[in-house]
């Protein structure tokens, strides 16, 4: 910058923060071109989205994996897969960040094998595991182990890292989900910070970190938060998260280096804002979302990665990422916004804004902390049970038309978009054929073994597993051996157990004395009477491995509050399991949510399922997101009801399954 630019500029211009596309699919080979031509397009970091069963640790071949594989992530079921992945991106000139909570270290394991095989030194990479598993059991659900378990995988892994591979960061608290599944500001705050405290005193207390160096691990501790489409207040949430930090750093762990304690984060616009109506809408949305964590100088995002405007109606094409990619540049390149100190600095109005977000999520990280911390507060159902009410009270708000969403509840009148005019071609396609082959790669890697390798791997991992020793030793020898991701978290499984979170239902509030649900209640009333006098019942599914249950969990406290019978067993089940409990509860309507991409998989295994068990006859309806012509197919398969994000009117639909039990029993 000239040394004479007018006084109120920086002397020399800010560097642009890490800029990244979230990315990965199908295989890892046609991930690993994708990261190239990202890569060859100016991004400066990567961001690997992995499918759900690599997420929740099951090979391509289990059962649960049915339909999911290389859905919304790539599938790395060994390390073969991993070297394929990375094939020609030099690890230690790479930034990395890996979507990856419950089997962190088993990737991290795997990718610090790869660049080791390309001679580079640990010590030099760069990257962040997300690896907070608290936020699994409340949003995003691709949580394996009970949450002691899960602290102590996360806890040894931070000790590893700090004398491996300083320059990571093994541990990322990520308030992104919690802003999806309904936390307001201060919630968001208060319970990303209560995950922090948890996840540093189980570092603090296992034994494997010098207590002089809890400053070290408190500068590798990162952030990942959502930003929503209010700037001004997720500025102001930013500065606040920041200022706390400081706080607890300092006070609760003695941190006295200014420079550890700074709150670094990397963020993702909020995608759940996204809407499947109207979505040119979605490109200034995330412009505007991306101004409320670049804006501020002294809170600004150390990475971004933006959605793309078409993620309400499929996986995004390499195009629709570049465009991402592209207005990131244009901010950072063509704009002066790095030119400046901090726009927000003396003004009375953000600091109102900070003060308030502070005071409130202090008061509700105090709560948890009084519970016996984020833990227990997770499985007495407190947090789930908050989220559920606060995302409950945001639907209420955008179906009275409190809150605007422009071409969805107001301003719905629209020309044709040529946009989507393309039909399924305006979204990525993932080939079906993509399964087949990752089911016969990993048989293909497990014969070509040595067996009696796999096996000493494994029963070393069950035993220090059993003890409190670190356990990436063992995890990678199992890397060395060959074992598969299934294998890894199936050893960890017989020694820790598997969990189920609580759903929240118990503390979903309804809409009080809406008249629309009034009428709706009327009519499951009457219909409840038409068929023998007992009430509605009502069967939520969540088939396959998808974990973002908070659809699923508003229609079921919308139905329950209508007067329907709710019954709902929680996330991540198989199709048997859920025919077998509409059998047992003798339900009217099967309701299953699919956001994953995988219904044409597990929907059509359920309706085979009813028929096999003799109950053809019961109506299934279905949620998600799926393009026109998958609910053609759906509907031509035999479900009733498809409905989309388009579909916004909680009352609206319960109404419409009221209906659906009426046609299905001839009344």
């Amino acid at each position: 910058m000239d040394e004479k630019a007018p006084a109120g500029r920086l002397p020399e211009r800010d560097r642009p923060w890490v800029m990244r596309t979230y990315a990965g699919h199908s295989s890892a080979a046609a991930s690993n071109a994708l990261f190239h031509r990202n890569l060859a397009k100016g991004q400066t970091g990567l961001s690997v989205a992995f499918d759900l069963p690599t997420q929740t640790g099951y090979d391509p071949d289990h059962e649960l994996a049915a339909g999911e594989v290389g859905r919304v992530g790539v599938p790395v079921a060994n390390l073969g897969d991993m070297r394929a992945l990375f094939d020609g991106i030099p690890l230690a000139d790479t930034n990395t960040s890996m979507t990856i909570n419950a089997p962190a270290m088993w990737l991290l394991a795997l990718y610090g094998t790869v660049a080791a095989e390309q001679g580079a030194e640990l010590a030099r990479c760069a990257g962040t595991t997300q690896n907070d598993i608290i936020k699994e059991y409340l949003s995003r659900g691709t949580y394996i182990f009970p949450p002691a378990a899960s602290l102590r995988l996360t806890a040894d892994l931070v000790a590893y890292a700090l004398l491996r591979m300083p320059r990571w960061n093994p541990v990322n608290i990520c308030s992104y989900h919690l802003q999806e599944a309904g936390a307001t500001p201060v919630q968001e705050v208060g319970f990303a910070l209560a995950t922090a405290v948890a996840v540093l005193d189980a570092v603090r207390d296992c034994g494997q970190v010098p207590p002089g160096r809890m400053g070290d691990v408190v500068a590798r501790v990162s952030f990942f938060v959502n930003a929503g489409v209010r700037f001004v207040e997720e500025t102001a949430k930013m500065r606040a998260f920041g200022a706390l930090w400081d706080e607890i750093t300092r006070d609760r762990y003695g941190v006295t280096d200014p420079g550890q304690r700074r709150f670094r984060y990397g963020v993702q616009v909020n995608s759940l804002g996204l809407t499947e109506a109207q979505p040119e809408n979605n490109v200034q949305r995330i412009v505007l979302e991306m101004l409320g964590v670049t804006l501020s100088r002294d809170a600004r995002a150390r990475a971004v990665q933006l959605p793309a405007w078409n993620e309400a109606l499929g996986l995004p094409r390499p195009f629709d990422q570049q465009w991402s990619l592209r207005m990131q540049q244009v901010l950072a390149y063509e704009s002066d916004l790095l030119e400046y100190p901090d726009l927000f600095a003396g003004s009375h109005v953000m600091t109102a804004l900070v003060d308030g977000i502070v005071t409130g999520a202090r008061v509700e990280l105090e709560k948890v902390l009084g519970m016996g911390g984020v833990v227990a507060a997770v499985e007495s159902g407190y947090l789930k049970s908050t989220l559920v009410a606060s995302l409950a009270e945001r639907r209420r708000r955008l179906e009275s038309g409190a809150d605007t969403v422009v071409g969805v509840n107001r301003f719905t009148g629209t020309e044709p978009s040529p946009l989507t005019a393309a039909g399924a071609d305006s979204i990525e396609q993932v080939d079906p054929a993509v399964e087949a082959a990752a089911v016969a790669a990993v048989r293909h890697w497990r014969a070509g073994r040595d067996g009696a390798a796999v096996d000493a791997a494994l029963e070393r991992l069950r035993a220090d597993a059993a003890t409190t020793a670190n356990l990436m030793p063992a995890t990678l020898e199992c890397v060395r051996a060959g074992v598969t991701t299934g294998e890894w978290a199936g050893a960890l499984r017989r020694v820790f157990g598997e969990y189920r979170a609580p759903t929240g239902l118990a503390g979903g509030v309804g809409v009080g004395g809406d008249a629309t649900l009034a009428a709706v209640r009327q009519r499951v009333a009457v219909t409840g009477r038409e068929l023998g006098g007992g009430r509605l019942r009502l069967l939520v599914g969540k088939p396959g491995l998808d974990g973002h249950s908070n659809g699923a969990e508003q229609i079921a406290v919308r139905a329950r509050d209508a007067g329907f019978e709710v019954i709902y067993q929680g996330i991540r089940l198989t199709a048997g399991q859920i025919v077998a409990a509409a059998v047992e509860e003798d339900v009217d309507l099967v309701g299953l949510s699919v956001l994953s991409g995988s219904h044409l998989a597990v929907v059509p295994a359920v309706l085979d399922g009813l028929r096999a068990a003799g109950r053809g006859d019961l109506p299934v309806v279905v949620g998600g997101i799926i393009p026109a012509g998958d609910a053609d197919a759906l509907r031509a398969a035999g479900v009733a009801r498809v409905f989309t994000p388009r579909d916004f009117a909680l009352t609206g639909i319960v109404d419409e399954l009221v209906t659906v039990v009426r046609h299905a029993n001839g009344l």
